[in-house]
């Protein structure tokens, strides 16, 4: 009778210790999970972190476009100006042509005269220096002409070529902006 008796003793000690073991299992169980939730929380705290990095990031990738399409547009407006420069250069460039003609056409009357004067009357003469005097006139206002639109050309073409390497230097700072903006955003997305 005591066998029996002996057998239940060391099965409920078996499956106390069985349950024991089982206890310390969920322990360690319970405190991994603690720990996953505490990591999962990190993470969290992290992807929020990062979606905030990335909204601000695309606030700024926004605002760095509307700089560029604000800045490219005003590069335009300048382009346009110029070409207006240009236009105005071509007429100043023709109306020089036009005095230059006329002095070559008062040259050839002057060349005219002087034959005639030669072989004609005391009245040319007089007509010879008054066309003369129309000539130097002339030569005076061609050259002073000639040098003002040298000078505003000259100065048209350096302020054109400024223009154009500062818009070009802007263009490329904005665009490597952009395209630096572009990697962080594209990293940070991934």
């Amino acid at each position: 009778m005591s066998k029996p008796s002996n057998q239940n003793h060391n099965k409920n000690n078996y499956n106390k210790k069985k349950i024991q073991d089982l206890e310390g299992i969920i322990e360690l169980k319970d405190g991994e999970i603690d720990e996953l939730n505490m990591n999962l929380s990190q993470k969290d705290d992290k992807i929020s972190a990062l979606k905030s990095h990335i909204a601000k990031f695309k606030f700024e990738k926004q605002k760095m476009e509307l700089k560029l399409s604000s800045e490219v547009n005003n590069e335009k407006a300048k382009l346009k100006e110029l070409d207006d420069l240009q236009v105005k250069i071509n007429e100043k460039v023709e109306i020089i042509e036009d005095k230059q003609d006329q002095v070559k056409y008062l040259r050839s009357l002057i060349d005219d005269y002087k034959v005639q004067i030669e072989n004609n009357t005391v009245n040319l003469e007089t007509q010879l220096r008054k066309i003369s005097k129309t000539y130097e006139g002339l030569l005076e206002q061609k050259d002073k002409i000639i040098n003002k639109q040298d000078e505003n050309i000259k100065e048209l073409i350096e302020s054109k070529e400024h223009i154009i390497k500062a818009n070009k230097t802007n263009m490329i700072s904005l665009e490597l902006q952009n395209e630096n903006y572009r990697k962080i955003i594209d990293k940070f997305e991934k």
